[in-house]
């Protein structure tokens, strides 16, 4: 085991956030991850950082203060944590984050409190997430089990240590470290499609994407002109290459702002802020939601869409195909870093930049110029289902059949 986890985390700095030498990592870590967190700094000195600083959290204290503090406690960011991120920032620092928290931790939790924390967090943190979000600093999502969450995915496991033990092997599978094969050489592999699928993508320049399938979700969503399919891996303003997330099986770009017409039906849960909202209905006209509904969570998906004005509008759309190792697997995460790349899905709110043409270099009025969605959240949600049919509209009106009982039909060879 341990042998596997030094693996991981050497995946995670060489691969994932592409570490070069005499550069910052940071390590976005909860409390109970120290243990991995601790492996990755090894990993890091190994490969020649300069430092290594953990930035911990402890969700038991979020939930603690959630509980007992007043409403008005969480309109205030604290500028040294401001501070700190905008250091971590000028510095140029590789940025990882293990996202592994207890889903439903925040489930009895005031949405209110929960709003007024992220409206403050997102305006202090705006440009540090701007840079973030341009690929200005190099970046890696990933996760390990925690007692609680591996309980809340196996939730007929008696055994808290063989939810974990269960969990493990599930992450190790999706990040390509349980075969034979050197999981570097697996992830390029693995790069090499998903970049092909992009090229095919980006050749078409597809003015709209048509989405229908047996939930009732029978939805278009216009894309820009210029529009960028990015996957698989990212290239950062300093030319070097890195993978934002472990595992990922999806390939994204921004939609046109006001171009989303029809109906769509999740097909997962959404965690958002250790809360799940179940069953969810969207109706879009001109891009907006005009209608949501939940069958759990209705008041949380509420105040959700109502962040500030670009929430209740898209910034993503992504394709995963149905037949990829997580969707396959079976199991429901609770945690969108794996749900999402089990399934085709958007996300409500900011836009990448990246995504489009010359787009890290515009402003927010230019990008706005060109239908880029903007918000202080970026919240995906999947739409993925074994019967999905996805229609690319070219700009002469002819279509193409991108997508199929789930999966990619075709996409060339590139």
């Amino acid at each position: 085991m341990d042998k596997l986890l030094d693996k991981y985390a050497q995946l995670v700095v060489c691969t994932g956030v592409n570490l070069q030498k005499n550069q910052l990592l940071v390590i976005n870590a909860p409390l109970e991850c120290a243990d991995f967190a601790r492996r990755i700094a090894k990993a890091a000195f190994e490969a020649g950082a300069e430092d290594v600083k953990v930035n911990w959290s402890d969700e038991l204290l979020a939930k603690l203060r959630l509980e007992e503090a007043r409403a008005e406690v969480f309109d205030e960011f604290p500028a040294w944590r401001r501070d700190m991120f905008m250091d971590f920032k000028e510095k140029g620092a590789a940025i990882v984050s293990i996202h592994a928290s207890d889903p439903l931790i925040f489930q009895s939790a005031s949405p209110d409190k929960l709003l007024r924390s992220q409206r403050a967090a997102g305006k202090a943190l705006l440009e540090y997430r701007q840079a973030m979000m341009n690929n200005e600093l190099r970046w890696c999502v990933v996760s390990v089990p925690t007692t609680a969450w591996a309980k809340r995915v196996f939730d007929q496991e008696p055994d808290g240590s063989r939810a974990v033990a269960k969990l493990w092997q599930a992450i190790f599978r999706s990040v390509r470290l349980d075969g034979e094969q050197n999981p570097v050489q697996a992830w390029q592999q693995h790069i090499d499609f998903l970049q092909r699928a992009c090229r095919f993508m980006n050749e078409q320049q597809f003015t709209a994407l048509r989405y229908r399938n047996s939930l009732g979700t029978d939805l278009q969503v216009k894309l820009p002109a210029g529009h960028i399919w990015a996957g698989g891996a990212e290239i950062a303003a300093d030319g070097v290459q890195f993978a934002a997330n472990m595992p990922t099986e999806e390939i994204y770009t921004l939609p046109d702002r006001n171009g989303a017409d029809g109906v769509v039906y999740a097909s997962k849960p959404l965690n958002y802020n250790g809360s799940l909202i179940c069953g969810m209905r969207l109706e879009f006209q001109s891009g907006r939601v005009v209608r949501a509904e939940a069958a759990e969570g209705q008041e949380l998906l509420e105040k959700l869409l109502s962040v500030d004005e670009g929430a209740a509008f898209l910034g993503e759309v992504a394709l995963v195909p149905y037949d990829s190792p997580i969707s396959q697997s079976g199991i429901l995460f609770y945690n969108t870093l794996f749900d999402e790349n089990a399934a085709c899905h958007l996300a409500f709110g900011k836009a990448y930049p990246t995504c489009l043409q010359g787009g890290e270099k515009m402003d927010s009025v230019e990008l706005a110029g060109h239908g880029v969605n903007d918000s202080l959240i970026h919240e995906d949600f999947m739409i993925g289902t074994a019967d999905l049919e996805i229609v690319g509209v070219r700009a002469d009106g002819t279509e193409v059949q991108v997508f199929q009982n789930g999966n990619f039909v075709i996409f060339g060879d590139g």
